[in-house]
């Protein structure tokens, strides 16, 4: 076998590897499988600060349940930092549709609500239309099937 295809074989081999790694991590929560980022970088405080997703930077970032979160700002670090289980998105960062229906989708970060005090994402902004059609139901459905989903990520 030639140096050229015993090269591409490993990064193939490593590319196949990554989902199973990135699951065997200690973490449950939607990260980058190559940042570890959360919520694709999104300041999880500011939703509930400035009702909007905000970009959060590197210089204000927090490794919380094997994912890095980033911030807009010290003060919303600080606020995670004193209380993540507030601010973190329910179902791990994933598509709250998604676990409703019983699996994980990724989500976009303008697809969003805050009910009863907690942060629910969506895939997109017509899966959260869909979503917001019985929000209710789809929390008792999430809050059923998470445990069993969360279990097979960790």
């Amino acid at each position: 076998m030639t140096k050229f295809f015993k090269s591409a074989a490993a990064v193939f081999a490593f590319v196949l590897l990554l989902p199973s790694m990135a699951a065997n991590s200690a973490s449950y929560f939607n990260k980058s499988s190559w940042t570890g980022v959360a919520i694709d970088g999104t300041d999880p405080v500011a939703y509930f600060t400035e009702s909007k997703p905000v970009e959060g930077s590197k210089k204000f970032s927090y490794k919380w349940q094997g994912a890095t979160w980033r911030f807009a700002n010290a003060d919303n670090l600080n606020k995670f930092k004193t209380s993540p289980e507030k601010y973190a998105p329910q179902y791990g960062g994933f598509c709250a549709y998604a676990v409703s229906e019983g699996y994980t989708a990724s989500i976009d970060p303008e697809a969003w609500s805050i009910e009863n005090g907690k942060l629910y994402l969506n895939y997109s902004k017509s899966v959260q239309q869909i979503w917001s059609q019985d929000i209710p139901g789809r929390i008792r459905n999430g809050d059923k099937n998470w445990p069993g989903i969360k279990t097979k990520l960790l």
